[in-house]
Order: structure tokens, then C-alpha cells, then sequence
């Protein structure tokens, strides 16, 4: 059985947790972007103990190669439960790739009004960006061969993992 080179997703989960407790507060708003980002978000909103609601976002109309890839399989409602006008708001997702996804959040999130600002939290950075999107919060950032694709799972007891296909990796 292979050994998967990707560090453990429930100790990078404790990790990002620690490293968002104190930059977050009553009027803090997360947000999770489906699939794998409204899972961590669910995690997040419960162990910082967050007031306001809980988001989510389905960016797939919002995607600047939606024409290319076309639609995927079970897009989901986008729901924000909260005043977006003047909220700071942080968007969560699994894996920082190339930026655009989240720049397809950040377009979705403007459509509910406009935050006060708006941060970023991801489980994994893995680099090989093509926009000047950074997230303020990771867990830890992964180096992976070219075509490789880093999935984040979760099993039946809810609890997460991390998947490599097509590829190598290393901790950076």
C-alpha cells in the first residue's frame, strides 16, 4: 500500500483553527465554498464559537472557465444568512490552486452586498497561482508535481482526509 506524501487533513484542520482563534470575532462571517471548503467552514464556525450563521457558497456560475469546463455534476444553492453590508467575512476552501475559484467567490459575495472586507482561509496552499489571490490563513502549503490534484474526502464519521492523484508532493 502506497504512503500518501500529504500531511494529515484533522491535524492541518487543529492547526488552522489555532491560527484563525484570534483574528476572529462576534461579527465575523464564514463562509464555505462547496464541497470540500463548506466542510472545514462547518468545523471552523463550530470550534471558534462564531455568532453569526454559517454561509455557503456554490461558485460554479461564477467561474471565468465555466464556458470551457462547462457545468459539474450537483451545483448546489449558495446561501448567505447574514448581512454581507459592511461584515467582515472569511471565505474557506480545501486547496489554494490558481485564485479562481476564489475570485469567483469574491464576485458571488458582492452579488449579497459589500463586506467590510473579506479574508481567505484554506486547508492547503498548493501553489500555481495565475491571479494575485493569497490566502490570511492555511494550514500548510504543498508542493505537487505539474498535473497533480490534492481532493480533499470525508468519511462517514465525518472525519477528513487528504487525497493526491496524479502526482507527487512535499510539505513545503
Amino acid at each position: 500500500m502506497p504512503v500518501n506524501p500529504l500531511p494529515d487533513a484533522e491535524s492541518l484542520l487543529a492547526s488552522l483553527t489555532d491560527r484563525m482563534r484570534p483574528a476572529v470575532g462576534p461579527a465575523t462571517g464564514l463562509v464555505g465554498i462547496y464541497t470540500g471548503g463548506v466542510w472545514l467552514a462547518e468545523r471552523l464556525h463550530a470550534a471558534l464559537g462564531l455568532k453569526l450563521p454559517l454561509g455557503t457558497l456554490d461558485v460554479s456560475f461564477y467561474r471565468d472557465d465555466f464556458s470551457r469546463k462547462g457545468l459539474r455534476r450537483n451545483v448546489k444553492s449558495s446561501d448567505i444568512p447574514f448581512d454581507i453590508d459592511g461584515c467582515d467575512v472569511i471565505i474557506v476552501d480545501d486547496v489554494l490552486y490558481t485564485g479562481r475559484t476564489i475570485r469567483a467567490a469574491m464576485n458571488e459575495l458582492f452579488d449579497y452586498g459589500r463586506p467590510e472586507r473579506i479574508r481567505l482561509a484554506a486547508l492547503v496552499d498548493r501553489g500555481g497561482r495565475e491571479l494575485p489571490i493569497a490566502a490570511d490563513f492555511v494550514g500548510a502549503e504543498v508542493v505537487i508535481a505539474e498535473g497533480g490534484s490534492i481532493e480533499l474526502h470525508r468519511d462517514a464519521a465525518g472525519r477528513l482526509g487528504l487525497e493526491l492523484t496524479h502526482g507527487n508532493a512535499h510539505v513545503a
